[in-house]
């Protein structure tokens, strides 16, 4: 199943690269890998992840604390957010009723 990612949360993803990057060096490539590496689990898997709202659901990064919120569509997955845990709970709410349009 494919995996498309929403502007938001592209931009969400590579801006915390940016940020661990500049805390420790490398540290910004081990977000990136572990976001890649949560990628074949929802494909794999897309129904396994607890529903975070709605039809939304939430995989939990380990290593860092951060979640991606994504739904199942008919053929494809789509991320909504890579959303930090502590920080503005339900921002990204909105873009839920807009998925579709942007796939």
């Amino acid at each position: 199943m494919s995996l498309i990612f929403s502007p938001e949360a592209r931009w969400e993803f590579e801006e915390a690269e940016r940020y661990y990057e500049r805390q420790a060096p490398g540290l910004g490539a081990a977000f990136r890998a572990a976001i890649k590496e949560a990628l074949p689990r929802i494909r794999a898997w897309p129904l396994s992840c607890p529903v975070e709202r709605g039809s939304i659901r939430r995989l939990v990064l380990s290593r860092f604390p951060y979640k991606l919120l994504y739904s199942v569509e008919s053929d494809h997955l789509y991320v909504i957010a890579v959303a930090h845990q502590h920080r503005e709970p339900e921002y990204w709410v909105g873009r839920a009723n807009s998925r579709s349009d942007a796939a």
